[in-house]
């Protein structure tokens, strides 16, 4: 589903104005250490897995639930990474979003990368040296998240 039910709802009563929204991001890397990003159906980029927390939903669950939904892929979180606030973003469809991001290190333990609904054109493994054109925050969540030790990135 690309637009949780309650999101829709709000969206309802305010438009397109801005709405704070809690998301998270997994950043999932197999035993070669290659990285899974997905090519989004909206915008035809390649990103990290990323989602919006249903509301009471806790995060490195949620997180592992949106992998296991966009691409298949079942994991453990491993870290949480990162900790930020990212927007305002501008959806095609005119929506305007800021969100309170909780990225987390994820490995698998089990399925196959593919794409798993229509929020993505196509799931795949690439290896951090031969990274696809990505956004300055996922590069960055990326390198947070190859030298992790458990203790997350926010602004002090």
């Amino acid at each position: 589903m690309a637009t949780p039910e309650f999101v829709t709802s709000l969206r309802a009563k305010i438009g397109h104005d801005p709405l704070w929204l809690p998301g998270v991001t997994a950043v999932t890397f197999d035993d070669a250490g290659r990285v899974l990003l997905c090519r989004r159906a909206d915008s035809g980029r390649w990103a990290l897995i990323t989602g919006i927390l249903d509301p009471g939903e806790e995060p490195a669950p949620g997180a592992l639930r949106e992998l296991e939904e966009e691409t298949g892929v079942v994991a453990e979180v491993e870290h949480m990474i990162h900790a930020g606030s990212h927007g305002p973003i501008t959806f095609p469809n005119g929506d305007v979003c800021r969100f309170l991001n909780l990225a987390f290190r994820c490995r698998p333990v089990s399925g196959q990368a593919r794409v798993n609904d229509d929020e993505s054109l196509e799931v795949a493994w690439f290896a951090v040296d031969a990274l696809p054109e990505l956004s300055d925050r996922h590069r960055m969540l990326i390198d947070l998240a190859v030298r992790a030790d458990g203790v997350p990135a926010f602004t002090r």
